[in-house]
């Protein structure tokens, strides 16, 4: 009895030390690191490859293109990065001399762009750039045998560092075009970039002297026989130059602002050829050791755990450059605490825990537990988490306050829509019977009921292709689509169902049927969704389409399928989205531009929509830097497809972001990502909010432990009577 006491004790004293359920190494207790989860596992981290959100989680805090957004501003604003500045275009005529930057974008033949980086920059430690005494590199030449006991990048002992070069930038962007390397952003950079497509041609074609290490003396060498290397540096790019050790020249095609906005993704990051190099020998890619595995770059964090699966590990980089937190930002960051470390060194946390969490119930659990520092919200717990009012404000739930969660919410730059095939006979076309059929449509459907009814209210009506936060968008009575709502003193109403069945009569189809034929009236929605979930949706639009007598018929089908009848006009109706590549209204606008229609020109015009007048001020306002006299290019564009309607407007989501006091300066957006480097943790608070929620229950241990005790009794007593009668 009195050993079982001293083990009790030990228990109960153990639970004091030790959250038994905390599912982090004891020797994390306390640190500054921040714990989050994946959902998906990146497949890609080289970033001449990566294109993907899952990726560029990581790539963001690893490479650092010359520039970046503000991470606080809105409208977001491309700001230095590496760069000294954001660099200005120089104007160029066809045969090179330099024009005034009035000058009509007509006449400009080629825009430069000359970046020039800070001096003083470092790569993060890595095998790679490690020498001998003699300044030979240690693992660039490896043997069949040098591999065998390497498996991940810390098995190379050696590491060092060196500055950050114009060449680095010049090399990365001639890796756009490596034939093995399939970039995205390959055949549109083709059309910008002078020389890029002749380039990638010339780089595809056999020519085993292009694989020899620069100043290889015979190119049938050995050695040279089992390099799979592919040398760029001394491969001249005609659009991409070196002028020194700092400053680096692009040449674009004509005039394209927002080229700008390129450059602030990893695509255009910096990368050493020593890294290409030394990834890139034989055996490497068999074992993982590669940049699509190990990146490298000058960020503020440096991948040190890549297990997809289970865990990954960014920590800091150790060569990390001086950079401070922003001090000014939206008028509201003050209120919100977010400019309260002006001026302080980036990154304030020192690691950042990714772990796979495959199921929303655990990820959310966990995040209630406080072992997760921020979360997102999941359809599943949307009630436990937030309150929706009768007026249609948000709040957290008690439950939620008393945790002291906190709930951010931010409208995406992203837009979802129901768009009209405008070469079909029915709903297509210029002629007002189609356009008022259109406008009856879209008129009937109730985008804002949808928001509330599929996506917990985590939507805003569209009024057009431009999101907020994107330079054009127009706010309140100025923005408000009067083919589809009235402007009341509440902001704006959609126009009554009366309204659309008026416009359906002028259409030619009162009541929904044929004014001559008495023809009911049939339109097709093809789409690719499936399942519980999707029949819900696909019934709440039939009752849409019937509020104005029409019959809706849906075709539903798999993605390639879907999108073989899109790219061949096989379609009336259909629901596709776009997210954006970068902050200006034009990567909106031009989903909607003549010479983008996609069975004509296979762009990314799905509805085929054209319009002369439109598409003469899109090519106007694409070439223009923001100004007032691009706004009100911008506000007739709007104009003229509020009144076409080749879309159904539907909507912008809403990304709702939950964390706990402890996560400071954590700001949401979907264009910046580089964002880790900005927030910083309280993990004192955080350790003790972790031990209150997670006290171990011992007393049902005692109870149970205490109950076995008293059933054993009676049999030990009488165990131990028999023993002494046998002895007696």
């Amino acid at each position: 009895m009195r050993r079982l006491s001293i083990l009790l004790t030990i228990l109960l004293l153990a639970g004091c030390d030790k959250t038994w359920n905390d599912p982090y190494p004891a020797a994390e207790h306390g640190q500054n690191i921040l714990y989050t989860a994946i959902t998906d596992r990146p497949k890609h981290l080289d970033p001449v490859q990566s294109y993907s959100e899952d990726e560029i989680t990581f790539t963001a805090q690893i490479y650092e293109p010359p520039l970046q957004y503000h991470y606080l501003r809105r409208p977001y604003e491309p700001i230095p990065a590496t760069a000294v500045a954001v660099p200005q275009p120089l104007y160029l005529d066809a045969s090179g001399r330099p024009l005034p930057s009035s000058v009509d974008a007509a006449r400009i033949a080629f825009t430069d762009y000359v970046v020039e980086i800070k001096p003083g920059i470092y790569f993060q430690p890595h095998p790679a750039f490690a020498r001998a005494g003699d300044g030979r590199y240690l693992y660039h030449d490896l043997a069949d045998g040098d591999l065998v006991d390497k498996f991940v990048l810390a098995d190379f002992t050696q590491r060092d560092t060196r500055e950050l070069t114009a060449d680095d930038y010049v090399y990365a962007i001639k890796r756009l075009a490596h034939p093995r390397l399939h970039s995205p952003i390959l055949g549109l950079m083709g059309d910008y970039i002078v020389g890029l497509s002749d380039y990638a041609l010339a780089l595809s074609k056999p020519a085993p002297a292009l694989d020899q290490p620069v100043g290889a003396s015979q190119p049938n060498s050995a050695l040279a026989q089992r390099r799979n290397w592919l040398d760029l540096r001394n491969l001249p790019l005609a659009g991409v130059e070196a002028l020194d050790r700092y400053r680096y020249r692009i040449r674009i095609k004509g005039k394209y602002p927002q080229f700008l906005y390129w450059l602030t993704m990893p695509f255009f990051a910096p990368m050493p050829w020593e890294a290409d190099k030394f990834h890139s020998q034989p055996g490497m890619a068999e074992k993982n050791l590669t940049l699509d595995w190990y990146p490298i770059g000058t960020g503020p964090y440096m991948l040190t755990e890549n297990n997809p699966n289970a865990r990954m590990v960014l920590e800091r980089n150790p060569n990390f450059r001086r950079e401070t937190y922003p001090c000014d930002g939206a008028s509201e960051d003050r209120t919100a605490g977010l400019l309260d470390d002006c001026g302080k060194p980036l990154p304030f946390i020192d690691k950042v825990v990714f772990t796979r969490e495959k199921e929303q119930i655990p990820y959310w659990n966990k995040f209630l537990q406080g072992y997760y520092d921020a979360s997102g919200i999941s359809s599943d717990s949307f009630d436990q988490a937030v309150q929706v009012g009768g007026t249609g404000d948000v709040s957290l739930t008690p439950e939620m306050q008393a945790q002291g969660i906190r709930l951010s919410t931010a409208v995406a730059a992203s837009s979802f829509y129901m768009g009209f095939n405008m070469l079909d006979p029915l709903v297509g076309g210029k002629s007002d019977a189609a356009r008022k059929l259109r406008q009856a449509i879209a008129i009937a459907i109730d985008q804002e009921e949808f928001i509330s009814i599929f996506m917990n209210g985590r939507g805003v009506a569209a009024q057009g292709p431009i999101p907020p936060g994107i330079f054009g968008f127009r706010e309140g009575q100025e923005g408000v689509n009067r083919t589809v709502y009235d402007w009341t003193e509440h902001g704006p109403r959609r126009k009554s169902i009366d309204v659309a069945k008026q416009l359906m009569a002028e259409a030619g189809w009162p009541s929904g049927q044929h004014e001559k034929t008495g023809e009911p009236l049939v339109v097709h929605l093809d789409t690719t969704a499936t399942g519980v979930g999707a029949k819900a949706r696909i019934d709440w639009l039939n009752k849409q389409f019937q509020k104005i007598d029409v019959q809706l018929v849906v075709r539903s089908t798999d993605y390639n399928r879907f999108q073989e009848k899109v790219r061949k006009g096989a379609v009336q109706l259909f629901y596709l989205g776009w997210n954006a590549d970068y902050p200006d209204p034009e990567n909106f606008f031009f989903l909607l531009y003549g010479p983008q229609g996609k069975v004509k020109y296979q762009g990314e015009n799905a509805g085929n929509y054209a319009n002369p007048e439109y598409d003469r001020l899109f090519e106007k306002m694409r070439a223009m830097e923001n100004s007032p006299e691009r706004q009100a290019i911008i506000d007739r564009m709007s104009a003229i497809l509020q009144q076409d309607t080749p879309w159904v407007w539907g909507f912008h989501p809403k990304d709702y972001s939950l964390r706990h006091a402890w996560l400071k300066n954590r700001k949401p957006t979907k264009v910046g990502n580089n964002t880790l480097k900005y927030q910083r943790i309280d993990a004192q608070t955080r350790q003790e909010m972790r031990a209150l929620w997670n006290r171990p229950m011992l007393w049902p241990v005692v109870v149970t432990v205490l109950l076995l005790i008293l059933v054993a009794l009676p049999a030990v007593r009488d165990f131990r009577r028999r023993e002494r009668a046998t002895a007696r």
